[in-house]
């Protein structure tokens, strides 16, 4: 009998990942969801009817450096193989006209969206390797917003993604330091560049690590989850007009619950398997709509901005290492 698959999902107590936990854990995988409530994700879980034995739960802050690390810990303490991972877990705050720092001094959603995936790939990496399974999947979610050759990305409010020369990041990204390019700080952008570097280091994943290890690296945007807890911090009028306006005028509104279907057929589908793929349902949707390979921007394709981010990124979560060619998967192991 094969042995049951695990997969970790970050962000799994609402929203897209808890519907792609539901839908995993239909498969017959044991889910993991790490999340920064437990009480939370153990009510959301109950909700929605998760068989008990179908799912655990581990805690994880991704704005905290330690709190990664200690996450890695207790999955290894389970004894459990895995077989993939979903970074899921995001935050946005549109409204916010000053930073938010993290507790290791990094701009909030910067922190959370990608230093703190970053770090958990990273580290997980070792644990992907070690799975006895043949079909082995990091899956990175990704925006719209942060692609501008995507239809919903060409709006260029409240600015477009742009990671400069990465000039924050080298300056050590500390205050007043709160965004990559160095620039003066913008909530909404630093959102957007946070989701640019999640496809700049699926990327790079890809480069490093898929030709030795077999491990598939994808990103998918699965279309847009209008209604999604993402958008708790924004005005209470947005939260109300926006999921209107998507359904009723552009058509490119999908439910939670599709989201999560989607989120679950790139970990899982055998027609999904390629790697270094950003994987995309379009911005109108159809009923029975395919997947396609989606074109990223010039500025996620950029291969030496991809290596840099890495280094950069490497150094301020403290896994220093030199990007002139792949590395062993088992480096930064917690």
């Amino acid at each position: 009998m094969e042995q049951q698959k695990t997969v970790i999902i970050t962000g799994a107590s609402s929203g897209v990942g808890l519907n792609a936990a539901r839908a995993l854990a239909a498969r017959g995988w044991h889910v993991v969801m790490a999340c920064r409530d437990l009480d939370k994700a153990q009510g959301a879980a109950q909700a929605i009817a998760m068989p008990t034995g179908s799912y655990s739960l581990l805690h994880l802050d991704l704005a905290s450096l330690a709190s990664v690390r200690q996450c890695v810990a207790d999955f290894r303490a389970m004894g459990r193989s895995l077989e993939a991972l979903v970074c899921n877990a995001a935050v946005y705050y549109p409204l916010e006209k000053e930073p938010i720092y993290s507790s290791d001094g990094y701009e909030i959603s910067v922190a959370t969206n990608h230093l703190g995936h970053f770090l958990l790939a990273n580290l997980l990496l070792e644990d992907l390797q070690a799975s006895p399974a043949q079909d082995r999947r990091l899956v990175i979610l990704g925006t719209v917003t942060a692609n501008p050759k995507e239809l919903g990305g060409k709006i260029p409010i409240p600015a477009p993604p742009d990671l400069g020369n990465l000039e924050g990041f080298a300056a050590g990204f500390k205050a007043p330091i709160a965004m990559i390019d160095g620039k003066k700080f913008k909530s909404g952008k630093a959102y957007k560049d946070s989701k640019l570097c999640n496809v700049l280091t699926m990327r790079e994943l890809h480069r490093r690590y898929h030709p030795s290890t077999g491990i598939t690296f994808s990103s998918l945007y699965p279309g847009c989850v209008a209604d999604t807890p993402l958008f708790r911090n924004h005005f209470k009028a947005f939260q109300t007009i926006f999921p209107w306006f998507q359904k009723n005028i552009t058509g490119g509104y999908v439910t939670q619950q599709l989201a999560g279907e989607r989120v679950a057929a790139v970990v899982a589908d055998p027609d999904l398997a390629e790697s270094g793929i950003y994987w995309s349902w379009g911005n109108r949707q159809q009923p029975g709509r395919r997947s396609f390979a989606q074109e990223v921007s010039n500025e996620a394709q950029d291969d030496a901005k991809a290596r840099k981010l890495w280094d950069l990124s490497a150094k301020l979560v403290g896994l220093d290492q030199p990007s002139s060619q792949s590395q062993p998967a088992t480096v930064g192991s917690a």
